[in-house]
């Protein structure tokens, strides 16, 4: 179907939600990546509406600069009072004092619902001719819903709540999902006259489509198959269930693109990574924010990646990663902690139990094992010893280290910064880099080995080591001389 852009939608966004128990305000709680009324948004503006208004009341100071960021055309109402949600829309249109032809009315906890459902419900609306269209589903499970009454033709005579409803009444499973599409002139009539006769006390939305039957004006429902789109979240455990949902599409989706997901049950992608074909995501995989992952890139077993682009080919096992780039061909992990400004280039190695931070690691270049290299260049083809610390903070401020390309360090090093190592340098294990170390050169830092004879058997007198000590050294003498006397 097709038909004209709604004059406004309007996103009613100001319920408490206290049975959430959270202090955060309900629409602001997060599923796949993305807030529930940043969803709700994206759905609304796909629809090209001429306005397009959301009505905050609880935590209006945290709701509505949210609403702003995601959407700075969309109007902001207060309703300073949550008398229903009547009352509410009465709030948005107070905004939208001009508004004429159709007003669709939708809700900021209802995540799953999309542009194409908001749009045949839009055409329907205009095809029928009608006054009022309710989107409507059939759910197995009502309770909390308000009922679909329909009179002997299948016409909407009435939407009843809950805690109106009689027996027979909450015997229906055809539910209305809070979405509608008005004609304007007939919603501000109607809501002129909504009372409050109701067990709640409040200004009920669905009582303007009595009013609007009972002045002789078309009621119309569309009745949409995927019952997810009309779901809201009021508890902790609809937010799981429809961020459930929600990942299930997702990986859905990305499957049929190319992407192998070896194990959906524990992958979880938000909606905003992207992914390209023949990508293989292994169990236990979180791909949050606007990570991207191009082509034979193999994410995982047990890796979380927030913001993290991965080039083509790449392989990232067991690794925590944020706001970093990943070349192509390289390798990460296992057990790696890669953080903010960190550049990995192509074919380059950050390996086991390695924390990068501000670090620009070159094409080819590895950091194989245990070591942290923070604020920090590394030349293509250099290797990092294991246990290298680049110490970059001198309790002050931070500085940065450099190393040229084609270096080889030992293990054991710190390099003290501000410090640069030139190309094709080399350091000993256990070196303490403080001093600039020039290209070709050799840094050592550490002075003969000796030896203090006996100092366990001295020091750690009836210890286990000093007597692993006396027997080796009577074992040793009673080896010479044996020897002396063959």
């Amino acid at each position: 179907m097709t038909s004209h852009p709604p004059a406004a939608v309007v996103v009613l966004a100001a319920g408490g939600g206290t049975r959430m128990r959270s202090a955060t305000p309900k629409v602001l709680h997060r599923i796949g990546g993305r807030s529930l009324v940043g969803h709700v948004l994206l759905a609304a503006r796909g629809t090209q509406p001429d306005h397009l208004c959301v009505v905050v009341g609880h935590g209006r100071d945290e709701v509505a600069p949210h609403v702003t960021a995601i959407d700075r055309a969309a109007f902001v109402a207060v309703q300073a009072q949550q008398l229903g949600t009547a009352h509410a829309v009465l709030a948005g249109l107070e905004a939208l004092p001009m508004v004429e032809g159709t007003v669709l009315v939708t809700y900021g906890d209802v995540p799953l619902q999309t542009t194409e459902t908001l749009a045949d419900l839009m055409a329907a609306h205009e095809s029928d001719g009608n006054a009022v269209t309710v989107l409507t589903a059939q759910v197995p499970d009502p309770f909390g819903y308000g009922r679909i009454i329909r009179d002997d033709t299948g016409a909407v005579a009435a939407i009843v709540e809950e805690k109106d409803a009689t027996d027979d009444q909450r015997a229906v499973n055809e539910i209305n999902s809070g979405i509608f599409a008005y004609q304007a002139a007939v919603l501000r009539d109607a809501l002129g006259r909504i009372g409050t006769d109701n067990a709640k006390g409040e200004m009920y939305l669905t009582d303007a489509v009595a009013i609007a039957r009972a002045d002789g004006h078309r009621v119309g429902a569309v009745r949409t198959d995927d019952g997810w789109q009309t779901e809201g979240v009021n508890t902790r455990a609809q937010l799981s269930r429809l961020g459930a949902e929600l990942n299930r599409r997702t990986l859905s989706h990305w499957m049929a693109e190319g992407v192998e997901v070896i194990d959906p049950t524990t992958t979880w992608v938000d909606v905003g990574v992207l992914l390209a074909a023949d990508v293989s995501l292994e169990p236990g995989v979180q791909l949050h924010g606007s990570t991207q992952v191009a082509s034979g890139a193999v994410i995982g077993p047990d890796t979380t990646l927030t913001d993290v682009v991965v080039g083509v080919g790449a392989r990232v096992v067991r690794t925590h990663g944020s706001q970093a780039v990943l070349g192509a061909g390289s390798h990460v992990g296992p057990f790696a902690y890669v953080r903010p400004g960190t550049v990995l280039g192509t074919g380059g190695r950050i390996g086991t139990f390695v924390e990068t931070k501000n670090a620009e690691i070159a094409d080819g270049a590895k950091v194989p094992h245990l070591s942290y290299v923070g604020d920090a260049e590394i030349g293509t083809h250099s290797n990092i010893g294991a246990g290298t610390i680049f110490a970059n903070y001198d309790g002050l401020a931070k500085h940065r280290t450099s190393v040229g390309a084609h270096c080889r360090t030992g293990a054991n090093n710190t390099f003290v910064a501000p410090v640069d190592i030139g190309d094709g340098a080399a350091t000993g294990a256990g070196t303490v880099v403080r001093r600039a170390v020039p290209p070709g050169a050799l840094s050592v830092s550490t002075g003969p080995q000796r030896h203090v004879e006996d100092w366990v058997l001295r020091k750690r007198a009836g210890t286990a080591a000093a007597d692993a000590a006396m027997a080796a050294t009577e074992a040793a003498a009673a080896a010479a001389t044996e020897e002396e006397h063959s």
